[in-house]
């Protein structure tokens, strides 16, 4: 086997839009990158902010197909004009696609689909029903996957029971963090006038304004916050709930002390000037905004949801769990965490999620045979 045949890779997401699966597959990208592999990065839909990010060295092969289903024959003429030596998919969806243009382009190419969620809880009360039937869809095309990576323990467990596969055909491998860029992109200066005066404490949450995020329960948990002390919230994201979150936010008369401040490029400024991080998912798969927080150095409060904020903040050494969707006890343990003095989370917190260990993993799946 020649170098360029086994050292030619392709990552294949819907596309670089704002995102914690997409900043961990563009973070393993230009790892791959800088070891010398050739790296495709295939999208299925163009742009998205994250593409200013991507190396030089990397071929980025837009399909430019406005849905998801429309891409997978475009996918199946790359793979039977490139035949990378191997391929990794990343969220359901995507997966399915990749496992099918696989099989329909008849190619060699080793391919590796990711799993960023628990499916089963995703698929709850899901409003497209394409994520409601995604469990059905995975537990007859994942195992047509070469491995199947599930982002956390409770992930993987999550998977084998919609799946009913061997237990060893599911690793895991966490989302990863490059925490030097963290820690250059950190000290960018923000003009927010909050974040200048430091008369208030702030608290920060990042990700999009959907269910999975549960911002209505961080609302109501800091309009009790408010009942106490002073403080004041900052929002980074965008999404289909931003009218419903408003309404919220006038309701609870906290126009002056909450903003939404749509996606934001480069959160770490916000998220390392911060008093508190609060994670208010209802459910992740291993939630990469947690990891970054720990490495910009910010005390942390999250839901303890199915699944990776216990994983992350191991039961919780490094910042305070609590229960998903209780208001009274998201208030309280960020009114904790703001009455003690600042300590920034320990090395140990994020060293299990840098990027070089998680590449290594990827690159003995891409080998193995």
């Amino acid at each position: 086997m020649s170098r360029q045949q086994h050292e030619h890779v392709a990552i294949f997401i819907s596309s670089m839009e704002g995102g914690g699966a997409q900043r961990a597959m563009m973070n393993l990208t230009c790892e791959l990158a800088a070891r010398g592999y050739c790296v495709d990065l295939i999208l299925a839909r163009s742009g998205g902010p994250y593409l200013a990010d991507v190396p030089a060295s990397v071929r980025v092969v837009e399909l430019n197909c406005k849905r998801l289903l429309t891409s997978l024959f475009p996918l199946v003429r790359y793979l039977r004009s490139e035949r990378p030596f191997a391929m990794l998919s990343c969220l359901d969806y995507v997966n399915i696609i990749a496992l099918w243009a696989r099989r329909l382009a008849g190619v060699s190419t080793r391919l590796v689909v990711n799993e960023q969620n628990t499916l089963s809880r995703a698929a709850v009360g899901a409003s497209k029903w394409r994520n409601r039937f995604t469990p059905f869809l995975a537990r007859h095309f994942y195992p047509w996957a070469d491995s199947i990576v599930a982002v956390s323990e409770d992930v993987r467990t999550d998977l084998l029971e919609v799946l009913k596969i061997a237990p060893q055909r599911v690793k895991v491998i966490y989302n990863s963090v490059v925490r030097r860029e963290i820690v250059v992109k950190s000290q960018a200066p923000i003009e927010h006038p909050w974040f200048q005066a430091k008369e208030l404490p702030v608290l920060v949450a990042v990700g999009r304004l959907y269910q999975q995020k549960d911002y209505p329960t961080l609302i109501r948990a800091f309009a009790r916050l408010r009942k106490f002390r002073k403080a004041r919230l900052v929002i980074l994201g965008e999404g289909a709930q931003r009218e419903e979150i408003e309404r919220m936010i006038v309701a609870f008369e906290l126009v002056e002390d909450v903003q939404l401040m749509g996606f934001v490029e480069n959160p770490f400024p916000y998220m390392s000037r911060a008093s508190l991080f609060v994670l208010s998912s209802q459910w992740e798969g291993l939630p990469l905004v947690l990891i970054e927080a720990l490495c910009c150095g910010v005390p942390v409060v999250a839901t303890d949801c199915p699944s990776g904020p216990r994983e992350i903040l191991h039961k919780p050494t490094f910042g305070r769990l609590v229960p998903v969707g209780d208001v009274e006890a998201l208030s309280k343990a960020m009114i904790e965490a703001l009455s003690e003095k600042q300590v920034s989370p320990p090395e140990q917190s994020w060293q299990p999620f840098e990027i070089s260990s998680i590449t290594d993993h990827y690159v003995d799946l891409f080998l193995k045979r």
